[in-house]
Formats: structure tokens, C-alpha cells, sequence
């Protein structure tokens, strides 16, 4: 009877820490997002008037998919807090004290706050890889057309690998008017050039067909070299106009699967400038671990009781959160420029801070 009772009090300290751990969380994000609205909305509110946007687009176009996006940005930041402020409250009113004196292990003592770090993980993973993308395409969209040109009409000195050995360029591209100017095709075998195919004009048809116009091919056999032109041909080539057009930027616009099979066919392309659109990718993979290693520097932090009470711990909960942000954007621009590896760059402030947490747990009080 005495073990049954035992159980059930640990199966109620769960539910109390898990409750306190995800009401906490979301209340915070739920009170920043409100600020964050509001904020935005008197930023935006005159654009919203001279383009005529009307209410249903602020309100689902804009606002609703706004949410999701800031949501995840905010979380690993609202995980510490949230940790550290209902932790912190209990270490203060001596909870965490008669927790371990009943025989419930620091460890054990664990259990339950990373349950909650992996509900609000799995909600980062799925956030960041499907739902923001689409969300975040729609607000660009919005934002297009009712705040500010986005997006760009024409594209200038394209380059890239449509096939082995097959390389495409053209010097400008106008998506009004779907044509190419200045088009060049050259063929490679073995690293020497074995065709060129060059034309004044270019203009795109369907999928993969294209129509060129004075064009002027030139094959190359030895030292002996064919011509032929012409005023129109139409070509097959295996690539789309809105590639021409895909920045960096947009990456958070593409799912998961959509931004591996991206980083997959640029780099079978030979096409470089791609780090962007890998620190995308292994961030959302990076982002949901963050919740569990927030969760483990905020836990060991403030258990402890000590004379500053919850307001020490949250002095140096925001101290620590500042650095994280500030480590991981430093390396994100590393990445970006070159000068690390992208992998590297979006794992190296998490396995940093894992090691603080880690020295902290190990420090904390059992």
C-alpha cells in the first residue's frame, strides 16, 4: 500500500511540473505574441490604409500565419524563462526541497521537465518544417503586395549546371515577359567544350520547353568546328524560370522535404551560394534540441534557493538566453560568408551550451 502511494505521488509531482512547465510556456508566448502584434500593427497600419488592404487579408493572410512564425522564433528563449520562472518559485517556497527529502532523485526530479521539453521540441520540429513555410509564403505574398515590393521582376547573370557537363547562362531574365536575354548553352565532355549554343532572345513555354530566336549553334569536333543558325528553335531544357529567382531568403518557404531535395539538385548543379539554404535546413533540426538543453541549464540554475530569490535567476536566465541568441546568430553569419561550415555553424552554440548545462547539473543541488 506504502509503494502505491509513493507512486502516486510522483505521478502527481509529474503532472504538477508538466502543467506548471507548459501553462507557463505558452501564457509567455501567448503575451509576447499579443505585444508583438500590436507593435507590428501600428508600424503597418498606414501601409494597410494607402494599399487598401482589406480586413480579411490583415486578419488571415497577414496575422494568422504572423503567429506560428514568431512562435517558433521565441520559443527556445520562453522555454528558459519558462523554466526558470516556475522553478525558481518553487525552489523559493521550499517545494524542491521537500521533493528531494521524500527520496525523489535529481535525476527522477527531471523526468517531467523533459517530457515538457519534448512536447514543446516536437511543436518547434513541425512549426519550422511544415506549417511556418507555407505560412511564411503567404505573409511574403501579403507583405508584396499591401507593404513593400518583395519580390523582384527580373533576374540578371544566371548561372548554372541544368545537367553533367551542360551549362546555362543568361545575362537577364524578365518574368513579365517570360524571356531571356543574352542566352548561352555550352556542353562539356571531359572538361573540353564540345557545343556552344548561343541566342539573342529565349522564351519560356512549358514545363522544360523553351523557344530560342536567332540563335547560332557551333559544334566542335578536333581541331574542325560545324555552324548552324537559324531564327527560331524550339529546345528542351530542364529547368524552370522561378529558379532564377529562389534567394536565400526564401528558404524559410520551403518544407523540409522541399528544402532537401532543393540543397540535393543545387549541389548535383554545381551551384555554390547554397550556405544559406543549408543553415536553414540543419537549424530546424537544431532548434528542437535547443528546448531540452534550455530546459536543463534552467532546471540546474534555479532549484537552487538562494537570497536573490527568482529575480536572480532571472537576471542571469536572460543573461544566458542573450548569449545563446548572440552565439547562434555569430555563427549563422560565419556560415553565410564562408567561413564555416554550415553543419558546424548551426550545432556548435548547442553543443556549447549542452556542456554549460551539463557542469550545471552536475553542480546543482541533489
Amino acid at each position: 500500500m506504502k509503494i502505491n502511494l509513493q507512486k502516486l505521488g510522483l505521478k502527481r509531482i509529474d503532472t504538477y511540473i508538466i502543467t506548471k512547465f507548459l501553462g507557463t510556456y505558452f501564457y509567455s508566448i501567448v503575451l509576447i505574441i499579443s505585444i508583438s502584434i500590436v507593435f507590428d500593427l501600428t508600424e503597418k497600419l498606414d501601409n494597410f490604409f494607402d494599399n487598401n488592404a482589406p480586413l480579411s487579408a490583415i486578419v488571415f493572410d497577414y496575422y494568422l500565419n504572423f503567429i506560428p512564425f514568431y512562435m517558433n522564433m521565441f520559443s527556445p528563449l520562453f522555454t528558459f524563462i519558462a523554466v526558470i520562472f516556475f522553478t525558481s518559485k518553487m525552489a523559493s517556497n521550499t517545494e524542491i526541497i521537500a521533493i528531494l527529502a521524500s527520496g525523489v532523485s535529481f535525476r527522477r526530479l527531471m523526468v517531467p521537465y523533459m517530457v515538457s521539453a519534448m512536447v514543446i521540441g516536437s511543436l518547434a520540429f513541425v512549426l519550422g518544417g511544415y506549417v511556418i513555410p507555407p505560412a511564411s509564403a503567404k505573409m511574403i505574398d501579403f507583405e508584396d503586395k499591401y507593404i513593400k515590393k518583395l519580390k523582384s521582376n527580373n533576374a540578371r547573370n544566371v548561372q548554372m549546371e541544368v545537367e553533367p557537363g551542360v551549362i546555362m547562362y543568361i545575362e537577364r531574365y524578365e518574368i513579365s515577359e517570360k524571356t531571356g536575354y543574352r542566352f548561352s548553352l555550352e556542353k562539356f565532355k571531359n572538361k573540353k567544350l564540345i557545343s556552344r549554343l548561343t541566342a539573342e532572345t529565349i522564351k519560356y513555354d512549358t514545363l522544360y520547353k523553351w523557344t530560342m530566336n536567332n540563335y547560332l549553334q557551333r559544334d566542335f569536333k578536333g581541331m574542325r568546328e560545324s555552324l548552324s543558325n537559324g531564327t527560331a528553335k524550339d529546345t528542351t531544357i530542364h529547368v524552370e524560370p522561378y529558379e532564377f529567382f529562389i534567394s536565400s531568403k526564401e528558404s524559410p518557404q520551403m518544407n523540409n522535404t522541399q528544402l532537401r531535395t532543393y540543397l540535393k539538385r543545387q549541389k548535383n548543379r554545381g551551384v555554390g551560394n547554397i550556405q544559406g539554404f543549408e543553415d536553414e535546413y540543419y537549424k530546424r533540426y537544431s532548434m528542437p534540441l535547443a528546448a531540452f538543453i534550455m530546459t536543463l541549464i534552467g532546471v540546474s540554475l534555479s532549484s537552487r534557493k538562494v537570497r536573490g530569490g527568482m529575480g536572480l535567476h532571472l537576471g542571469i536566465g536572460l543573461a544566458l538566453s542573450a548569449l545563446y541568441i548572440l552565439f547562434t546568430t555569430l555563427s549563422t553569419t560565419f556560415s553565410v560568408k564562408g567561413l564555416m561550415s554550415p553543419f558546424v555553424a548551426v550545432w556548435i552554440p548547442n553543443i556549447v551550451f549542452l556542456t554549460v548545462g551539463l557542469y550545471l547539473y552536475r553542480t546543482a543541488p541533489k
